[in-house]
C-alpha cells in the first residue's frame, strides 16, 4: 500500500490553479493515472451525490462500487475536479472486496464535477461521473464552526458505530446485495481540518492547513482500508464504509498532517 504522505503530496501537487471544468478533469487523470484508459464504469459505480449540496461545508456523498464478476475491488478515488485540493479521499483496501460503499463528509468549494474511480483487481480503471452544485459560499475557506480551544483540546477523539446491513444501492440495474454480508461503519473524527484558506476572524490572519491525513481500519486485527484524507474534509468528518459482517473486531488509527496520531479500539460483539 502506498504511504500516506506520498498520496498526500500527489494530492498537493494537482491542486493547481482552476481549469475549465473538462480541463480540470484531463488534468487530473493524466496526474492520477497517466496514459492508462478508464472505462466507463456506470455498471460498476454509483455515485449519491445531492443536486445542490444543503451545506457547502459539510456534505456527504457516497458511492457503492460492485466490482464485475469474477473481479474485486482493490482501490476508490474520490475527486471533485474544481476543489482546490481534487482528489478528496482515497480507499485503499488491504484485502480486495467483490464490492465496496462508501460516504464521507466533504467541502464543496463550488459547483463541480464528481469523478469516483475503482480500480479492479485486474488492473482496470472505472469511471463514473455525475455534477454537484452549490450555494456558492466558498466552503474551504469558511471560518471554522468550532470554538479553536474547544478544536484543540478534543482533536483526535473518535467515536464508532456498526449500524446493522449497509445500504445497497442499485450498480447498473445490480443490487450489491450487501445487506446479507456486509454491515455499515460510521467512523466520526474529532478534527478541525483546516484548510489553509481560513481566517482567524479575531487576528485575521489565515489558520496554518491541517488536516486528516489518513485513517486506518483494521478489522479482527488484520488491515482492511486505509483512507488518505485532504483538505476537502469536512470539519469534524464522519467516514462511513460496509464492513464484513462476520467482523467483531475494529481498530482505528487517525493520523493528521501536523503527526498527531490518535487510536481507538472496539469490541463488535453482536453484530
Amino acid at each position: 500500500m502506498a504511504k500516506a504522505s506520498v498520496v498526500a503530496a500527489l494530492i498537493c501537487a494537482i491542486g493547481l490553479p482552476a481549469f475549465a471544468s473538462n480541463e480540470a478533469w484531463d488534468n487530473i487523470r493524466v496526474q492520477l493515472y497517466g496514459d492508462r484508459t478508464l472505462l466507463n464504469g456506470d455498471k460498476v459505480i454509483a455515485i449519491d451525490a445531492p443536486y445542490r449540496t444543503p451545506d457547502d461545508a459539510r456534505t456527504e456523498l457516497a458511492a457503492q462500487v460492485v466490482a464485475p464478476e469474477g473481479l474485486n475491488i482493490g482501490k476508490v478515488t474520490l475527486v471533485l475536479d474544481e476543489n482546490p485540493m481534487p482528489v478528496s479521499a482515497v480507499f485503499e483496501l488491504d484485502v480486495p472486496q467483490p464490492s465496496f460503499y462508501f460516504d464521507v463528509t466533504l467541502r464543496v468549494n463550488g459547483p463541480t464535477p464528481l469523478h469516483v474511480i475503482a480500480e479492479t483487481t485486474d488492473g482496470r480503471l472505472w469511471v463514473s461521473e455525475t455534477f454537484v452544485k452549490t450555494s456558492g459560499l466558498g466552503a474551504c475557506a469558511a471560518p471554522p464552526g468550532t470554538d479553536p480551544e474547544i478544536a484543540m483540546a478534543t482533536l483526535g477523539q473518535m467515536q464508532v458505530e456498526v449500524t446493522g446491513s449497509a445500504p445497497a444501492l442499485s450498480v447498473g440495474g445490480r443490487l450489491a446485495n450487501l445487506g446479507t454480508r456486509a454491515n455499515r461503519m460510521d467512523v466520526d473524527i474529532s478534527h478541525p481540518s483546516h484548510s489553509g484558506m481560513q481566517m482567524d476572524q479575531i487576528s485575521l490572519l489565515f489558520i496554518p492547513m491541517r488536516y486528516v491525513e489518513s485513517v486506518d481500519i483494521d478489522l479482527d486485527g488484520a488491515g482492511y482500508v486505509e483512507m488518505t484524507g485532504s483538505i476537502s474534509l469536512s470539519e469534524n468528518p464522519r467516514v462511513g464504509l460496509s464492513v464484513p459482517s462476520r467482523s467483531r473486531s475494529v481498530d482505528v488509527t487517525m493520523t493528521d498532517t501536523d503527526g498527531t496520531v490518535s487510536h481507538l479500539h472496539k469490541d463488535l460483539a453482536g453484530f
